[in-house]
């Protein structure tokens, strides 16, 4: 295996563990947490920004260690 075929292989594995921890720990009780459906997919819709958010916040963090990168690499 390649080193490109092993950082998508580690990348897809983040991927996955990452959309289910947010399935299992967002997701779900924002859906049970309501009873009608309507209002059940109002709050899967909401919880979309949370993930948005947390989207964001892991590509600044990831941006600001690639431009650290060269400070602290040599």
């Amino acid at each position: 295996m390649s080193n490109t075929a092993t950082i998508y292989l580690i990348a897809g594995v983040c991927g996955v563990l990452g959309l289910a921890a947010f399935v299992g720990l967002i997701l779900v009780p924002a859906w049970s947490s309501y009873g009608r459906l309507w209002q059940r997919f109002t709050a899967a819709f909401l919880s979309l920004y949370v993930l948005a958010a947390l989207l964001g916040i892991g590509l600044l963090g990831a941006g600001g260690v690639l431009w650290l990168y060269d400070r602290f690499s040599t």
